[in-house]
């Protein structure tokens, strides 16, 4: 029995994850990964392999741990399948050279009409034979030079992304709390809670921001349904439904074991881990300490990634009182980065995900 016709199961949840490409879907379970990518012709291209299989002390296994190296793995993952799937996605369709179709006409001439068109398709052979290899030359080379340029553009744009993001959720919520100090109550400017509060909020209204504006962006909407049927795809195999576009195309599409979420918690989990950093420093100047205090938030960061991952991972196990108030915020940011999903946007994540599926069930939680 194939897989998307397996018979209706008990619900369960599953350890298998995704993650939305560009006009694709990366699924990712225990023993491998998939990728399922629409071409530019309407035809889905298909990848999978193996997941390496990391050899690490019992200690990176550990609670808190455990979360730094998985969101490591999955970011250098990621990357590589984002950047395959931009190549697939734009990738041109060569039209046949005009040699070539000349050289069909010819054969189909010969055809019908005998002896006659054979000395037609031997006087156009050189032409064909000359013209051919140097098209496909140029191809090639014109696919090395931008597969090239797009790998370049892709490290520049990365390390711009990482400094911005290291200004605006580091550096820039504690200069403005500086910048405030004077004008606020004594009380609240030399009070840690507000300080991280403030600081905390500021971050949360600013992913939010960040996340509107580029929602306004084409490709990114398209992104963001692809996200969608990620989510509803791991829902119907969660729910014990076969594997169809129909019954994928009902579930939910807001999942509390989501990227998404994983931002916010991160950002709830830096407003308590700032509640023990020192207001300030006797004998510090207000200016060193805001780079002090940005500092420090990047070295705290491995932490609050790893408090992160737990509550990700124990919210997507459970479901009481504590897991929706820890999942709500992330649900809610889901209204913006995860869209309805076409039903050929299904498609691919039904392909992608019915391929990392094991056979021993190994992805149960």
């Amino acid at each position: 029995m194939a897989k998307t016709e397996r018979p209706n199961c008990p619900a369960k949840k599953t350890s298998i994850g995704g993650q939305a490409l560009m006009e694709g879907i990366m699924m990712r379970g225990p023993e491998k990964s998939a990728m399922a990518v629409r071409r530019p012709n309407g035809e889905i291209f298909f990848e999978e392999k193996e997941n390496p299989q990391k050899k690490r002390p019992k200690i990176c296994r550990l609670p808190i741990i455990r979360g730094v190296f998985g969101f490591v793995d999955s970011m250098v993952m990621g990357y590589h399948y984002l950047m395959r799937s931009a190549e697939i996605a734009m990738e041109e369709e060569t039209p046949a050279p005009k040699a070539e179709e000349a050289d069909l006409a010819a054969a189909s001439e010969q055809t019908s009409n005998g002896g006659e068109s054979a000395s037609t398709t031997e006087q156009n052979e050189p032409v064909v034979r000359e013209n051919v290899p140097k098209d496909e030359g140029k191809g090639q080379a014109k696919k090395g030079t931008g597969k090239a340029a797009l790998g370049a553009v892709t490290v520049v744009a990365t390390v711009l992304g990482i400094a911005l993001a290291i200004f605006l959720f580091v550096w820039l919520p504690s200069f403005l709390f500086s910048l405030l100090k004077p004008v606020l109550p004594a009380s609240m400017a030399g009070s840690r809670y507000a300080r991280s509060i403030f600081e905390g909020v500021l971050k949360i209204l600013i992913l939010v921001l960040y996340m509107l504006l580029v929602s306004l962006m084409k490709d990114i909407r398209r992104t963001f349904m692809y996200h969608g049927a990620e989510h509803k795809t791991i829902f119907c195999y969660e729910h014990g439904l076969p594997l169809t576009v129909e019954n994928v195309r009902k579930q939910r599409r807001f999942h509390p074991r989501c990227g998404t979420s994983f931002l916010i918690l991160m950002l709830i989990v830096s407003i308590v881990v700032g509640l023990f950093i020192p207001v300030s420093i006797a004998g510090v100047n207000e200016t060193l300490y805001t780079v002090i205090r940005a500092a420090i938030k990047l070295l705290l960061i491995p932490l609050v990634m790893g408090i992160g991952y737990e509550l990700l991972k124990f919210a997507g196990r459970h479901d009481n009182i504590f897991t929706r108030v820890i999942s709500a915020p992330g649900m809610w940011l889901q209204h913006i980065t995860v869209r309805e999903p076409s039903d050929d946007m299904i498609e691919c994540a039904i392909r992608a995900f019915v391929a990392v599926l094991p056979a021993d069930e190994s992805d149960r939680w």
